[in-house]
C-alpha cells in the first residue's frame, strides 16, 4: 500500500533535524494567558506580542467585549445552521449593516472566516469560460478559491503593472475577466500599486477584487484600505476582508456595489453549506467595526509605531522586506531557516513574540521574521522591542 503521507517526508525530516538541535518548535507555541492586545504569558514569562495581526487592538475593547457577553446571554452560543436556513440572526444583519456603513457600499455579505470569503466569492463569480488574473504572491485562500472554481488562471509577476497589462491584452476581448489583487501583501508588508492596476483593469474591461485583509481599519482616511488611500475604491467591484485582524474577532466578508450581488447568497457554496458565525462573534464584530469608523487617532499612532520600528531595525543593520514602512507589517529577512529559527527563539527568550515564516508560504524561498504592530503598542514598547532585536541579532550572529 502506498502511504499517502510519503509526500511530506522531506518536510517531516527538515522539522526533525531542526528540533534535534534543541530548538523550540516555532509552530506549536502556546499562549498561557493573554493580558492585553500587546502582552501575553508564554512559557511562564510575560511577553510582548508582535505577531498577532491585532492591528487596531480591539480584542480587549470594553464595548466590544460587553457586546459579545450580551449576545451570548440573549442568543446562546451558536446558530447551528446555515445563513440561508436558520443561521441568520438579527446580529448577522446588524454586522452587515455596520460593514455597509464602514465602506459606504450597497451590499455586504458575512462569511464564517476570511478564508471562506475568498474561497466562496472567487470560485463562484468566475466560471468555466472566464479568466482569473492574480498576483503570483497572492494568499493561499486566493489560490484555493481559484482551484475550487472552473475559471482559467493567469498569474502575473508581483506588483508588476506592465505584466498585468500584457496578460490582459492577450485574453479574448469578449471573455469574462476577474483580476484579484491584495492591498497589503502579508509576508513582506508591501502595498500594491492599486491606482495603476485598477486603471489597467478597467481599460481592459476586467472586474476587480481587492483583498484588504491587512489594511482594513488602518490604511486610508476612513480605514477602508489601500483602495481608499490610492483613490480607486469606487472602481473596485469587490472588497474582501476579515474580522480576525483589525476587527479583533473571527469571520470574513465581501462588500460590493454590484446591483446583482445579493444572488451570491444563493449560489456561493462556502456561504450556503456551512454554519454561520455565533451570535457573540457577530456582535463583537459589528461593535468593533462601528468604533473603527472613528479610529483616526489609533490609525495615526499605528503609523508612528510602524515607521519607528522600521527605521530602528534598519539603523541596527537588519535586512527588511521594504525600503520604508508601508503597512503595519515589518518583515525582517533571515539568512536561512536555521538562523531564522534561532533568532525567533532568542527573541522569545528576550520576551518578544514574532512570527517565523518559511517557504513555501514566503516569496522567493525567503525565511523571515514577520512583525505585526498594534495601535495599542506604546512608544516605550517599540523602544523595548528594538533593544530586544539588537541583543538577539548579535547573539545569533544575524547583525
Amino acid at each position: 500500500m502506498t502511504d499517502l503521507f510519503s509526500k511530506f517526508d522531506a518536510l517531516i525530516q527538515q522539522r526533525e533535524d531542526l528540533l534535534s538541535t534543541g530548538q523550540r518548535d516555532p509552530f506549536s507555541l502556546v499562549m498561557e494567558q493573554v493580558r492585553s492586545p500587546t502582552v501575553a504569558v508564554v512559557n511562564g514569562k510575560e511577553t510582548i506580542l508582535l505577531g498577532t495581526y491585532n492591528y487596531m487592538g480591539m480584542t480587549f475593547d470594553d464595548d466590544v467585549i460587553q457586546a459579545g457577553k450580551t449576545a451570548l446571554d440573549e442568543f446562546g452560543t451558536g446558530t447551528t445552521g446555515s445563513r440561508v436556513l436558520n443561521g441568520t440572526y438579527q446580529g448577522h444583519r446588524e454586522c452587515e449593516e455596520a460593514l455597509k456603513e464602514f465602506y459606504a457600499m450597497d451590499h455586504a455579505m458575512v462569511f464564517s472566516t476570511g478564508y471562506q470569503a475568498n474561497l466562496g466569492i472567487i470560485s463562484t463569480i468566475a466560471g468555466k469560460e472566464d479568466y482569473i488574473l492574480l498576483d503570483i504572491d497572492s494568499h493561499a485562500s486566493i489560490y484555493d478559491g481559484c482551484a475550487l472554481g472552473d475559471a482559467q488562471i493567469v498569474p502575473f509577476r508581483h506588483n508588476d503593472v506592465e505584466a498585468l497589462e500584457k496578460r490582459l491584452k492577450r485574453l479574448p476581448a469578449e471573455a469574462g475577466k476577474l483580476v484579484v489583487l491584495e492591498g497589503v501583501y502579508s509576508m513582506l508588508g508591501d502595498v500594491a500599486p492599486l491606482n495603476e492596476m485598477v486603471r489597467v483593469c478597467k481599460e481592459a474591461g476586467a472586474m476587480v477584487l481587492v483583498d484588504e485583509a491587512h489594511s482594513m481599519g488602518f490604511i486610508g482616511e476612513h480605514g477602508r484600505g489601500v483602495a481608499e488611500a490610492q483613490g480607486v475604491i469606487d472602481d473596485v467591484d469587490f472588497i474582501i476582508g476579515t474580522f480576525s485582524k483589525s476587527v479583533g474577532t473571527v469571520g470574513g466578508f465581501c462588500v460590493s456595489n454590484h446591483p446583482k450581488f445579493e444572488v451570491m447568497r444563493l449560489v456561493c457554496r462556502p456561504y450556503v453549506f456551512t454554519a454561520s458565525l455565533p451570535p457573540s462573534v457577530v456582535a463583537t464584530a459589528a461593535t468593533s467595526i462601528r468604533k473603527l469608523i472613528h479610529g483616526g487617532n489609533k490609525r495615526a499612532h499605528l503609523w508612528e509605531n510602524s515607521k519607528k520600528l522600521h527605521a530602528g531595525l534598519k539603523q541596527r543593520g537588519f535586512t527588511l522586506g521594504t525600503n520604508e514602512a508601508q503597512s503595519a507589517i515589518i518583515a525582517v529577512i533571515m539568512p536561512d531557516l536555521e538562523r531564522g529559527a534561532a533568532m525567533w527563539e532568542a527573541l522569545l527568550d528576550e520576551g518578544l513574540y514574532v512570527n517565523l515564516a518559511r517557504p513555501p508560504a514566503t516569496p522567493a524561498n525567503m525565511t523571515l521574521l514577520r512583525c505585526s504592530l498594534c495601535a495599542e503598542h506604546s512608544s516605550e514598547q517599540v523602544d523595548e522591542i528594538l533593544g530586544m532585536f539588537e541583543r538577539a541579532g548579535k547573539k545569533v550572529d544575524v547583525i
